[in-house]
């Protein structure tokens, strides 16, 4: 499995749900990945076990910090080498009703999944420019679809998406080889999702989360999705079999536009 030999992948948000899918999937086909987190506690922990398999490290990250993104690619670069890949996973959702939901809330949301993308991007386009790589910004069918309760979320993903396009469309004009592309998950069964399915039906009032989770279910025509699912989806625009796609929409929902 060599699929990202030789190559060097920073993945933000690496200690839990989609982006420790994603470490694991690198490791497994070849990469020296540096796991980043603003958990360092799970990330080291992941990263200590990911080790036994590959070449891993893990780094603590605020991804709203231009200052720690340097670090960031500082580190990457003394220790692996510049990096080919950047996955921009990193993330929050605030479940919220519109009325409750305050600036403050609106500005944490943005900080997080539509500047911290913009700046990994910006800076991963610097170290990446005179050799090409490959950009992949996890966003979300809310960036296409909406959600009463998560307003800030689904605009800062709608950001993240349109945005992508932008980037890649500069990296092309420029004759940079760097590829930037976007993933976007549904319904997938991870600690953020387990933590809105929760506010949800705290929202509604109801005695557990069964319910809740069973209408998630329903939204998917496949079903609740696993993070592996959009980790390969990922592995595959990191890795050269992409080397024809920039500013697109991997969609992996199963299903959850269509309807």
């Amino acid at each position: 499995m060599d699929r990202l030999s030789g190559k060097v992948a920073i993945v933000t948000g690496a200690a839990a749900g989609i982006g420790l899918a994603t470490a694991k999937v690198f490791v497994r086909e070849g990469a020296s990945v540096v796991m980043t987190d603003c958990d360092t506690v799970s990330g080291n922990t992941a990263a200590k076990e990911l080790s036994r398999f590959g070449t891993v490290h893990f780094e603590q990250h605020d991804v709203a910090s231009e200052a720690n993104w340097r670090l960031i690619i500082n580190a990457t670069m003394q220790r692996f080498g510049p990096p080919d890949i950047l996955v921009n996973n990193a993330g929050i959702q605030l479940t919220r009703g519109l009325e409750e939901t305050t600036l403050d809330d609106w500005r944490r949301v943005f900080s997080v999944n539509a500047e911290g993308t913009f700046i990994g991007t910006r800076v991963a386009i610097e170290s990446m420019k005179d050799r090409g790589g490959s950009i992949v910004n996890v966003s979300s069918t809310y960036s296409m679809v909406a959600d009463g309760l998560n307003a800030a979320y689904c605009a800062s993903k709608a950001a993240s998406r349109h945005f992508t396009k932008a980037a890649a469309l500069y990296c092309a004009d420029r004759k940079y080889n760097i590829r930037v592309n976007a993933v976007h998950p549904g319904v997938v069964m991870t600690p953020m999702l387990e933590r809105e399915i929760a506010a949800v039906t705290t929202d509604r009032g109801l005695p557990d989360t069964s319910v809740v989770e069973s209408e998630w279910g329903r939204i998917c025509p496949l079903g609740i999705g696993e993070a592996s699912d959009i980790a390969d989806g990922i592995l595959y625009l990191a890795s050269d079999e992409s080397k024809y796609v920039t500013g697109s929409d991997l969609v992996i929902d199963g299903g959850h536009i269509i309807r």
